[in-house]
């Protein structure tokens, strides 16, 4: 055979395998599936819908797509040409002409289905990836989340799955999210006149749902949607306040109840090392010394115990002695709000207290900043950053590898805490 009729035949052989197709013992029943345009389907807008034309007992059916072009100069033999987006189509094309394949190729005695029984068989079929929408994965994901109690993260996600939801006009199918669907959900983002904090943490939790469906081999990708994405740089918060503006709200005597306990909560949280609220409102004070705890944040999600424990110091006793409820342990400041809405009342005493006791920037203020100036002031005093972290519940990073021998101790944490409360103390009398 000559070299061109050695190419020739290869180039059919290849064509044959792409154009898939299904013998029996008879060979005379054969199934093709390929792309199609089809001339008298031209819609309102002048648009036409590719479709997949399933060829079988000399009868050809087909089953309508979503994607298609302006006109049949922009379809040549299969293959979507001149649009901007013709590379990307064309992989969802086939994609989609690939899990068609698939179909058929489960299907047994195919020889007693007629071309158009063929056609619905493969419509009502779907495979494991394909009928899983990303909508699916993240309330799959809430509903774990909310058995573990976590329900801030659960809201928060919750957003996230809402805006994308939006920008898609509906929910979507896992292998449909693209590089390009990505970047242009980003670009979405930004028009809303959302921080760039908030695109952030959308599109980390997009990012979050399509690694569970990975990772429950649910979908797969020949290039992650997030390939090209790079997490943008945010505008630093700068919300912790100097050991004199904490003095400040340390000392205040405000008439409004509200404001004397947000003053009461936030030093709370300063005193026991910067202690998230939620973690706060959960502790049973009852006949402790040594307050221990996980955070309500990395609970469930860690792979060791990152177990805090620390000595409560005077300054916090006294308060949890002021707000205690004898009978459940647990600080009682006599309201029956959620605790969404206590956290939106304390965020905003403490932020108008702060602007009463002329704090600066008291714009800034709100409860997480007395766990920023808990911090800021214990690394402004010399104390090794790992100790912090440790008093704060904070993971230690990984690039730290001398500290993975290191233990730190309840006895590290107390004499940071103690350092930065005397601190607090001695400036006070200057």
């Amino acid at each position: 055979i000559s070299t061109n009729k050695k190419n020739l035949f290869s180039v059919q052989i290849w064509t044959y395998k792409r154009t898939f197709f299904i013998r029996f013992l008879n060979f005379k029943t054969m199934a093709t599936i390929k792309l199609a345009l089809l001339k008298h389907t031209q819609a309102k807008d002048g648009t036409y819908k590719i479709r997949i034309a399933v060829g079988h007992k000399n009868t050809t059916h087909y089953i309508v797509t979503k994607y298609k072009v302006n006109s049949f100069s922009e379809f040549d033999n299969g293959i979507v040409i001149r649009l901007p987006n013709a590379h990307e189509i064309n992989i969802k094309l086939r994609n989609l002409l690939n899990e068609y394949e698939e179909r058929l190729d489960t299907i047994p005695n195919i020889d007693i289905y007629s071309g158009k029984e063929l056609r619905d068989r493969l419509k009502s079929m779907h495979t494991r990836s394909s009928a899983i929408t990303f909508a699916q994965i993240s309330k799959q994901y809430q509903n774990e989340l909310l058995e573990d109690g976590r329900n801030g993260y659960t809201s928060m996600l919750r957003n996230s799955l809402r805006l994308f939801t939006e920008y898609n006009n509906g929910d979507v199918y896992l292998n449909d999210i693209s590089t390009s669907t990505i970047a242009d959900f980003e670009r979405y983002l930004r028009r809303k006149g959302l921080s760039q904090a908030y695109i952030n943490m959308t599109l980390s939790m997009t990012r979050t749902i399509i690694n569970r469906a990975i990772k429950q081999q649910l979908v797969t990708y020949q290039l992650h949607p997030f390939t090209y994405w790079k997490r943008a740089a945010e505008e630093e918060r700068e919300i912790d306040v100097t050991v004199s503006d904490l003095q400040l709200i340390r000392d205040a005597t405000p008439r409004l109840k509200k404001q004397r306990v947000a003053r009461d909560i936030f030093m709370l949280s300063y005193y026991l090392g910067g202690i998230n609220l939620i973690d706060l409102l959960a502790i049973d004070f009852r006949y402790i010394k040594v307050l221990e705890y996980i955070r309500h944040k990395s609970r469930n999600t860690k792979r060791s115990d990152k177990r805090i424990s620390f000595t409560i110091q005077s300054e916090a006793k006294e308060i949890i002695d002021k707000w205690i409820n004898k009978r459940t342990g647990r600080l009682d400041f006599g309201y029956k709000f959620s605790y969404k809405n206590f956290n939106l009342y304390i965020t905003r005493a403490i932020k108008s207290l702060a602007k009463d006791v002329g704090v600066s920037n008291w714009q800034k203020v709100c409860y997480y900043s007395a766990r920023k100036s808990f911090v800021q002031h214990g690394f402004d005093l010399g104390i090794p950053l790992e100790i912090l972290e440790y008093c704060i519940g904070q993971s230690m990073k990984s690039n730290r590898p001398i500290f993975n021998y290191m233990k730190i101790m309840r006895k590290h944490a107390d004499k940071a805490i103690r350092t930065i409360l005397d601190n607090l103390k001695e400036e006070a009398t200057i």
